[in-house]
């Protein structure tokens, strides 16, 4: 990927990882002249947040404090891999899932 693709792409690739709602600001911010670099951020960060939502929901169920602690640990640590990357100018897909929500999310941009 150029350079300058990535540089113009950073700030919503970065936003895209701020919860749910940094996702639809990215959204929104690559939505006029779309960047392939924030286009696969946007993606990663989505799929998280839908992973975080599916996982919470079938979780909640369970009442167990080493169950949720798990599960928050594990997103915590893709979420930061995510970022990292974002901030470091890559588009490397996060580990276990990232290919898979390049894959589901194609159509989104």
């Amino acid at each position: 990927m150029e350079n300058n693709n990535i540089e113009k792409g950073k700030t919503a690739a970065i936003t895209s990882y701020i919860l749910i709602i940094g996702v639809f600001i990215a959204m929104s911010m690559n939505s006029e002249e779309k960047n392939s670099f924030a286009s696969f951020h946007i993606r990663q960060a989505l799929g998280l947040s839908i992973t975080f939502i599916s996982l919470g929901l079938i979780i909640s169920n369970f009442d167990s404090p080493m169950i949720s602690i798990s599960m928050w640990i594990f997103l915590s640590v893709l979420w930061t891999y995510g970022i990292f990357s974002a901030i470091n100018g890559e588009t490397k897909p996060i580990p276990l899932l990232g290919k898979y929500f390049q894959k589901w999310l194609e159509n989104i941009s």
